[in-house]
Order: structure tokens, then sequence, then C-alpha cells
């Protein structure tokens, strides 16, 4: 298992526990934050025996999102023509964005666990998620409006699928605080907790259910909802009638069928 400066990671089972790690920053993403998320994404999608992560925070909060020292720091570096300079930004936007289509692009589900402050690039994490809980004090904001830009690592391409277009126009264009019970009836959280530790139980038995389905269904299915989320019906279709071509002669379905009807637990290969 890697080891990361910004990040705890532990194995549970078949399901990879993400913490960020840096609760005297509020969990604010720095430089080694963005490039550990690659490295870390890339271990869960390819080790076999993690069938689900989680990805929460440590401390008091989630994370209240980008490290603004970290964009004093690139500010003060660009001493060049508007032309470089621009072309500089720009590789560095699609970098944070590349360190958050990993969660996207995992083959694994990937569940956010939200307390306290979930605040501009927080957000852009948790979108590119499968799934967010939250507990019932989350606060959850766009803040970015509040720093004169516009939101640039993935919440105004994925939020509007989560919660809808005029919504996330209303988190976009005020930065607004939405909070738990908020959260979870406009659809951004799927369910609310009490409290960290009661979010974390059942976080974790939600990712041990998914775990202990078969691997090939689950990342087959996880493939057809990106696939679909981003192309016609007609190509959904056709996609999945190729994809299971190969996938229904797949070991997986004889054995949950029979436990099925022997009313047993299957277990998968990895």
């Amino acid at each position: 298992m890697p080891e990361f400066k910004t990040l705890l990671v532990e194995q549970i089972g078949k399901v990879a526990h993400i913490r960020i790690n840096r609760p005297e920053k509020i969990n604010a993403m720095n430089r080694d934050f963005w490039a550990e998320m690659i490295d870390v994404f890339g271990w869960v999608d390819q080790t076999d025996s993690i069938r689900c992560a989680i990805i929460s925070g440590e401390g008091k909060h989630f994370s209240a999102g980008i490290d603004l020292t970290m964009l004093g720091e690139a500010a003060g570096q660009l001493n060049m023509d508007i032309a470089r300079k621009a072309e500089h930004i720009r590789r560095h936007v699609l970098h944070l964005q590349h360190s958050f289509n990993v969660i996207d692009q995992c083959r694994k589900p990937v569940i956010a666990a939200v307390h306290g402050y979930c605040i501009g690039g927080a957000i852009d994490l948790i979108t590119a998620c499968d799934m967010r809980y939250c507990t019932e004090d989350a606060h959850f904001s766009i803040k970015e409006i509040d720093m004169g830009m516009a939101a640039d690592v993935g919440t105004l391409q994925r939020l509007p699928r989560v919660i809808g277009d005029g919504m996330m126009r209303e988190m976009a264009y005020t930065g607004r605080p939405v909070y738990g019970a908020e959260a979870a009836r406009i659809g951004l959280a799927n369910r609310t907790y009490k409290d960290h530790d009661a979010l974390l139980a059942g976080v974790m038995e939600i990712a041990q259910s998914i775990a202990a389905k078969s691997p090939v269904a689950i990342r087959g299915t996880k493939e057809m909802i990106r696939f679909s989320r981003d192309h016609s019906v007609e190509d959904g279709l056709n996609y999945i009638a190729t994809w299971n071509a190969a996938m229904l002669q797949s070991e997986d379905m004889k054995i949950a069928m029979a436990a099925h009807m022997s009313k047993q637990t299957p277990e998968f290969a990895d």
C-alpha cells in the first residue's frame, strides 16, 4: 500500500478508506494533495482486492477546498508574456481536473463521506464520486464566486447532473451554504447522519454491501452509468449490448444465480 503526505489510506476487507489528512489546515488541498489523488486512485483502480472506496476528512471538517497559499505561489511565478501565462494556467487547471477525473474514471464505486466544511474544491471532489453522504451539520458551498472566479475543476460540469441545473446555478451564483438536511432534499447527499461516527459507520456498511456483489457486475454497471451520462440513449443501449455479449458469460452470473436459488451468500473472485 502506498504512503502519502496528505492522505491516510487503509484497506478494510475489500473497502479502501482514504482520509484527507491535513486537519490543522482544515484539510485544504495543497500541491502534494493533487498529485497524491492521482496516485491513490490509480492504486484503488488497479488493486483487484479493492471493490469500493470511501473518501472522508480527518478532524472537524471534510475539506475547505484548494489551499490559497498554493494559488498565491502560482500567481507569483507567472512573470511571462500573456500568451505563455495563459497556456501555463490552462495546463495547471487541466492537471487539477485530472486529479478528480481519476475518481470518476475509477472502475470501483467511490463514496464521499462529508462532515463539517465541504467548500470550493471539495465540491469538485465529491461531484466526481458515485455517491455522497453527510452529517446533519455538513456545510456545502461553491465559494469560487466569492473569490472572483468560476469553479473550474468539475463542479459546474458534474453538479447539474446531481442536483439539477437550477439549483446548481443558485449555489454557483450566490455561493450560499447548503447544510445537511437541504443537501439530502436536493439530492446532493443520498442521506444524512447525526454525527461523524454515525456517518462513517453507515457509509462503511454501504461500501461493504457493494463490495459483496460481483466485482464484474459492479464495474460494468459503473462503466455503463458513466457512458450513458455523456451519450444518447441509443448509444448507451448499443454499448451495453456489446459489453454484455462478453460479461454475461462470466462465472459470477452462475455463482450469483446458484446462490439465489439456494438462498446462500455468494462468494466472488476478485
